[in-house]
């Protein structure tokens, strides 16, 4: 009985022993607060070096009170049992270039195809925590690659790095971390199962504005928080300023938790382009002078069910409160081209022009809204759009009221063929619902 007693705290000890902690700086000969190119080149290559030589139960640390400036392509795969502490800042700074110059972006690294590789992609990882003190930030440094306001995003369109994407994985935790000016979708995880973020935030915008005006909107596809292909996801106590989703369940997910959260760009949002989705909670949440709030949509094959949006406040939208429909997006289009049905415009209403048609291969069911209050909508609470062949089924408003309705430019909702139940203190009640709301 004792040996098998000193064969365990042998066996522990050796385990401890084992833990060891990497300062980037000290350890990993990372150079801070210098965005020289040489610097910018060296500290990418050192924080490759160092993910590569993490083992179970490592520690990578990001030193707190010092910038370090680099390059993208960071990759890491197989981590496991690995925590990265980022107490200080990882910039992927272009702050020594300006666009007339071109050369950072030209020279950021790319894949075979000509793409850019993104800033941090972890890949095939497992019980891995990205945590901080809460000082910790990630900087994709994206008004570089945004462009001229109006025009950069058609210069770029979409090759441009995302900030952090997991890639395969489980068991991932995400926490006290601060990640702003994405170049592109903020954070990205894929086929990842039980997958938790708590108390981070995402800020993605060119002014100080807490709106959206049209200098911000530039910014586009600064995604928040995107899940594809996941399961088990948990996201609470978290916040979102940018110019797209927010938070995006997208195609493949299911089992996903999001409480507790503010978020303003285009809201608590469900789908995508194709988009199979099961089993989703929005809850306890607020959003403030956001552009779009509850988003559910789609343009392809799909379905998107078992859906519950539940107390959540959304002060002074700018533009639908509510949009259950197609996705208003145009991937592929040329210019002149954006304002044409892909199946909905993106100039749709506001050019007279423009079409919006309904998802014909996809379905909406079993979608509760329950405790929902629009605060003063700058133009129009909502818009339901379904295809007359296959209606939305089992679509719910609870106690969903808007104060201060606007009647442009489709009264208080536009809705097509999506036929729904009101209950409880719903107003005012979309057209085609069954009005079973409480009376007086």
């Amino acid at each position: 009985m004792l040996k098998l007693v000193v064969l365990s705290i042998c066996v522990l000890l050796n385990v401890v022993n084992s833990i060891r902690v990497f300062d980037f700086e000290v350890d990993g000969g990372a150079k801070a607060n210098d965005d020289s190119w040489n610097t910018v080149w060296a500290n990418g290559r050192a924080l490759n070096a160092t993910l590569a030589k993490l083992s179970r139960g490592d520690r990578l640390v990001i030193p707190s009170d010092k910038t370090f400036y680099l390059m993208g392509g960071i990759v890491a795969h197989r981590l496991y049992d690995v925590t990265i502490q980022i107490d200080g800042t990882l910039k992927f700074s272009s702050t020594l270039l300006d666009d007339v110059d071109k050369k950072y972006i030209d020279q950021w690294p790319r894949d075979e195809n000509g793409d850019v590789l993104e800033c941090i992609r972890l890949k095939d990882v497992e019980k891995v925590k990205i945590t901080g003190s809460g000082s910790g930030v990630l900087d994709g440094a994206g008004q570089k690659w945004w462009g001229v306001p109006g025009v950069g995003y058609l210069v770029r369109e979409e090759n441009r790095p995302r900030l952090l994407h997991i890639e395969r994985g489980s068991h991932v935790l995400i926490e006290n971390i601060f990640l702003k000016d994405s170049p592109y979708w903020t954070f990205l995880a894929e086929y990842v199962k039980h997958l938790e973020i708590r108390y981070s935030k995402i800020d993605a915008r060119r002014t100080s504005s807490s709106s959206h005006d049209i200098l911000d909107l530039t910014a586009f596809n600064t995604d928040g928080f995107d899940m594809s292909h996941c399961d088990d996801v948990y996201i609470h106590d978290c916040s979102v300023i940018n110019q797209d989703d927010c938070f995006d369940v997208k195609d493949g997910t299911s089992n996903v938790v999001i409480e507790r959260v503010n978020a303003s760009g285009l809201g608590l949002t469900i789908g995508s382009i194709s988009s199979h989705v099961n089993n989703i909670t929005f809850r306890d949440s607020r959003m403030d002078k956001t552009y779009k709030g509850i988003y559910i949509k789609f343009r392809g094959e799909g379905r998107i069910s078992n859906v519950l949006y539940e107390n959540i406040v959304i002060n002074e939208p700018s533009q639908w409160a509510v949009w259950i429909g197609p996705a208003q997006q145009c991937d592929g289009c040329s210019f002149t081209k954006l304002c044409s049905a892909n199946p909905c415009s993106l100039c749709w209403p506001t050019d007279p022009f423009a079409k919006c048609n309904a998802v014909k291969r996809g379905k909406f069911e079993n979608i509760i809204l329950r405790n929902i209050t629009i605060n003063n909508p700058k133009k129009s609470s909502g818009v339901l759009i379904a295809d007359a062949d296959t209606p939305m089924k089992n679509l719910i408003f609870e106690n969903v009221v808007v104060n201060n309705p606007k009647t442009t430019p489709f009264k208080n909702y536009y809705v097509e063929n999506a036929p729904g139940i009101a209950l409880g203190t719903t107003n005012p009640i979309p057209p085609g619902f069954v009005d079973l709301t409480s009376k007086k």
